[in-house]
């Protein structure tokens, strides 16, 4: 036969058999933010990885722009006596303008387009009646990329109203 003390003690919840519950509780409360943790630096590393492909890639584009307006140079003082040479020397540039537009970064030296200051910068400005005010008239340096993705600017000249 029981006695009541016997009973009461019988009654208690035993501290032993609750704690594995509350441990089982906290392991996956854990288990679930380290599960989260590692989403959101799976998340991070590919923004960043994103982030560094284009910076190296901008990097390895503006390399090309000195050696590109070196050609342009080139070019521009080409005479006659050295067609075959000149060939040559074009056919250089345009692979490498090539190159730069494969990378995201075409070449832009279109004139009679209207200024754009998130594509041109302006060099001079000059009254020409036979352009609308704000039209590229002269390209000195041609730009490379597209709005926001830029190497650098096209520096222009452009026309202004007479007057």
């Amino acid at each position: 036969m029981e006695t009541s003390a016997d009973q009461s003690i019988t009654d208690t919840p035993d501290p032993d058999q609750e704690q594995p519950e509350a441990q089982s509780s906290q392991w996956e409360d854990r288990w679930r933010r380290t599960a989260a943790d590692l989403d959101n630096l799976r998340k991070r590393y590919a923004r960043d990885l994103d982030r560094e492909r284009v910076a190296e890639r901008a990097k390895v584009a503006g390399a090309w722009l000195p050696m590109l307006d070196n050609l342009e140079l080139a070019l521009a003082h080409a005479n006659s006596e050295t067609a075959p040479l000149v060939a040559g020397v074009r056919a250089i540039r345009d692979q490498a303008v090539q190159v730069l537009e494969q990378l995201g970064y075409p070449r832009h030296s279109e004139v009679g387009v209207p200024f754009s200051p998130e594509m041109h910068e302006v060099v001079s400005v000059v009254d020409r009646p036979d352009f609308p005010t704000g039209t590229v008239v002269e390209v000195l340096r041609p730009g490379y990329g597209e709005s926001g993705r830029q190497l650098r600017p096209a520096a222009v000249i452009v026309s202004r109203a007479a007057g």
